[in-house]
């Protein structure tokens, strides 16, 4: 893909300081975009690499433009002020990206209800908060797109039982982008969501989902932001749909994914039955 496949075009995504929301917001960088991040991380975390200033740093340093706003996506006016500063840096909105994200697999017993309604705010109210914050600019944009990072709507009880209140959260998500591909069809503005189809190497699946060994039989982040680039590139192609990163490397010629890394055997991501 040509350096140039995102001149022109800006990006506003909640989240980024790391892991998969760094690594896509990087791709769209390096080929011409301008990025927007809004994340919380403003000072380091013992337990979580990066803030929203060394992402930016990150980004600009690779000949990106990248520009940091501290702050909320629950928080409605933290979301207008990062619309608002692409808007006054880049002069307006072409893709929003919701990748911020609350994972907790706790089973319902066990869930406090803070960490309930900490996933429905972050991931359902987050991503109808920035969306509604971009829509204004999207519709005049000729290339909007909204990529939501939420996986297709598995109905088995193998991924309905054993942390409901997680995949409400997540599933609502897709909900909500497939809500968007079906209103805004007609301005056109194209909404998409992306999934990895296995476990990606992150602190959360360091942290969370098994450590260093979970990690080792995970691909790289590069995947999802490799397909990312492939589904921004092509609004058309990809509108209403739930994809998984490697299925849409696959359409676009790329089988091979070895060089993405994870050690055999390749773990599969939640939601993703194995194929």
């Amino acid at each position: 893909m040509p350096d140039n496949t995102f001149d022109g075009r800006t990006m506003v995504m909640s989240g980024g300081s790391r892991g998969i929301g760094l690594a896509i917001a990087t791709a769209f960088a390096v080929r011409g975009g301008n990025v927007v991040l809004l994340a919380k991380t403003d000072q380091p975390h013992p337990r979580l690499p990066g803030t929203i200033h060394t992402a930016v740093t990150e980004i600009t340093s690779g000949g990106g433009n990248a520009v940091g706003v501290v702050g909320d996506v629950r928080d409605e006016a933290d979301v207008e002020r990062a619309v608002a500063t692409a808007v006054r840096e880049f002069g307006g909105v072409d893709v929003c990206v919701n990748n911020a994200s609350v994972l907790d697999l706790s089973p319902t017993d066990v869930l406090p209800m803070h960490k309930f309604d900490l996933m429905q705010q972050v991931n359902v109210r987050g991503t109808f908060t920035l969306t509604r914050a971009c829509l204004p600019y999207l519709r005049k944009s000729p290339t909007a797109q909204i990529l939501t990072l939420s996986p297709p709507l598995n109905m088995s009880p193998q991924w309905l039982g054993p942390h409901p209140a997680y995949t409400l959260a997540k599933y609502g998500m897709t909900l909500l982008a497939m809500g968007f591909a079906a209103e805004f069809a007609d301005i056109p503005v194209a909404s998409t969501c992306l999934w990895p189809e296995t476990a990606i190497a992150t602190a959360a699946v360091r942290n969370l989902l098994g450590g260093d060994e979970a990690a080792a039989h995970s691909r790289d982040p590069e995947i999802m932001a490799d397909a990312a680039a492939i589904v921004l590139a092509d609004p058309g192609e990809y509108a209403g749909r739930c994809v998984l990163d490697a299925d849409v490397l696959a359409a676009a010629g790329t089988t091979d994914l070895s060089r993405y890394g994870g050690q055999p055997p390749i773990a599969y991501d939640i939601f993703v039955d194995p194929r």
